[in-house]
């Protein structure tokens, strides 16, 4: 299977788990475990949307539901560490290094937050350590970006640009694939956990 087809099951698997999560909603709005995979699907569709405006408009809508969980149960470890994904990526989203500081360091107050609600999460204490190093690769991913940018411009033939366009993304997976693939889990997780039957009455 090729990475196209991949990448489009991918999405077909999200944008699935995003109507599932909005038709739950609508029965009861007041599911937490709903609300927090729903956030953690869209910070998934956001990696693939065709412009930055449209990544950031899934990021944000990300964001409300996941304050929309925690607002119902405000110490959900998972939404909490979820919400802190979904500042880091605004904050690599956001060109500008001295804009994107403020939804970093918002960011590493949600994994903090996460782990002091869940000591000894691995993932966690991985995403807060990575946290402290997220603006350096703000600056690494917003450089590589600019040089892709310059070197495709500087190019005439289509085969480069589709390559340039290629590599370029590759660069977009690297430095959010840590953040994606873990709201990845988590959501399968919650989503698996939430059709658990309930044990047998003793």
């Amino acid at each position: 299977m090729d990475l196209g087809q991949q990448e489009f099951e991918r999405i077909l698997l999200f944008e699935h788990a995003r109507k599932n999560a909005e038709a739950t909603y609508a029965k009861n709005p007041l599911d937490v475990e709903n609300l927090t995979n729903w956030g953690g699907v869209l910070l998934e569709l956001s990696q693939f949307q065709s412009t930055r405006s449209d990544s950031i408009k899934f990021v944000k809508v990300a964001v409300s539901k996941l304050e929309e969980a925690l607002e119902i149960n405000p110490r959900k470890h998972d939404a909490i560490w979820t919400l802190g994904n979904a500042h880091t990526s605004l904050a690599l989203y956001t060109e500008d290094l001295e804009d994107a500081k403020p939804y970093f360091a918002r960011a590493t107050q949600w994994y903090q937050q996460a782990l002091d609600e869940d000591p000894g999460n691995q993932l966690y204490m991985n995403s807060l350590e990575l946290s402290r190093k997220a603006p350096e690769l703000h600056t690494e991913f917003h450089r590589q970006m600019s040089s892709q940018q310059v070197v495709a411009g500087g190019s005439s033939t289509s085969n480069t640009k589709v390559s340039k366009k290629m590599k370029n993304s590759d660069l977009k997976y690297d430095i959010l694939g840590w953040v994606i693939l873990a709201v990845g889990i988590v959501a399968w997780v919650g989503m698996a956990k939430s059709h658990i039957p309930p044990p047998p009455p003793r």
